[in-house]
């Protein structure tokens, strides 16, 4: 895997389940329903389920075409962003993948019905490209950056796709940072920057919402043999005046890790001093935060898993401006002249 491809793989999956995405319409879903094309994890196949439909497989596939057309599905993202690749994964579809797919965008905030969503101007994202069956298929957009809110997958002619993966970055909208909010949850904006480690789970997983199933839902190191410890640093939505943290090891019984330590990456401030941790448990602590902070470093102590991470405060007056202005130059003119009505931008 090129520099590249792990650089895009770390960004949130916008269209996946686990944040929130869903499929919203699908033209034929004849042998298997569009909505496992954003299920959590690999595909699965069992080459020995049949139903009276015939073959089952985990992934979107739609019948043989005798006339001609394309299929496609309509994905809502988890929240609003800009979308920098997406993989058209065709694993276990060897004779019934398409050869060839793409995949355009829209705007529309709020929440559109389907008949809404078919009647929406879409923009090409990625331009039809080909596609290798049995694989993981990362297109690149080379499109220029605009905040989307749905993603179109368009197979030529038919067939069956696995997985959509839509690898992007969240743009916060200003008007859900009012008041005290996660600021790094990735709903928000929040994204982590650096790892020290990251051998059995991706540290990302712990700005997700809800709660984790399991422990591959978080964030777990290997185990150390040395005198050093593990961290990870996480960029906010916004600078923030941070009021309390909320780390959490639930899951993690017999490898959760003995202490963590917050401070602001930038400074060096220290945000909470090292602080003992239990296993499968939720704690909040206070934070000691009297000015805005940007950049957030998580030590764990030495090594182990965590499921999830909340960094709750507010965001000051003067941070609302610029974030509103990214916002609005971000969408399409007709969506940016409707949100300026709103009362928040007034």
């Amino acid at each position: 895997m090129s520099e590249h491809e792990t650089d895009v793989r770390r960004l949130p999956d916008l269209a996946g389940v686990v944040l929130g995405g869903s499929v919203v319409y699908a033209n034929d879903e004849s042998f298997a329903a569009a909505h496992n094309l954003i299920a959590p994890g690999s595909a699965a196949h069992d080459p020995a389920s049949f139903t009276d439909r015939g073959k089952v497989y985990d992934g979107w596939e739609t019948r043989r075409r005798r006339t001609p057309g394309e299929d496609f599905a309509i994905v809502r993202l988890a929240a609003p962003g800009i979308i920098r690749a997406v993989d058209v994964d065709t694993s276990h579809f060897t004779g019934n993948y398409p050869p060839f797919a793409s995949v355009e965008a829209t705007t529309l905030l709020g929440y559109p019905t389907p008949d809404e969503l078919l009647a929406a101007e879409w923009t090409t994202l990625v331009d039809k490209s080909a596609l290798e069956g049995d694989s993981a298929n990362l297109l690149p957009v080379t499109a220029p950056d605009r905040l989307v809110t749905h993603v179109r997958l368009t197979i030529r002619p038919d067939g069956g796709v696995a997985r959509l993966r839509a690898f992007g970055e969240v743009i916060p909208d200003p008007r859900r940072l009012g008041g005290r909010v996660d600021l790094a949850s990735v709903l928000h904006g929040g994204r982590v920057e650096a790892c020290s480690n990251m051998f059995y789970s991706s540290p990302a997983n712990v700005l997700a919402p809800g709660r984790a199933r399991v422990m591959s839902d978080g964030w777990e190191t290997s185990r150390r043999r040395d005198d050093g410890n593990d961290w990870l640093t996480i960029r906010l939505a916004a600078p923030g005046i941070l009021h309390d943290v909320v780390i959490d090891t639930s899951r993690f019984v017999a490898n959760a890790p003995g202490w963590a330590r917050l401070s602001d990456a930038e400074t060096g401030a220290e945000l909470l001093p090292r602080t003992r941790l239990l296993p499968d448990t939720e704690h909040r602590y206070r934070l000691n935060s009297s000015a805005p902070v940007r950049l957030v470093r998580l030590d764990i102590y030495p090594d182990g898993g965590l499921s999830r991470l909340r960094l709750n405060g507010a965001v000051p007056d003067d941070q609302h401006e610029p974030l509103a202005q990214r916002w609005l130059d971000l969408l399409p003119p007709d969506q940016a002249a409707a949100v300026a009505h709103d009362q928040f931008f007034d």
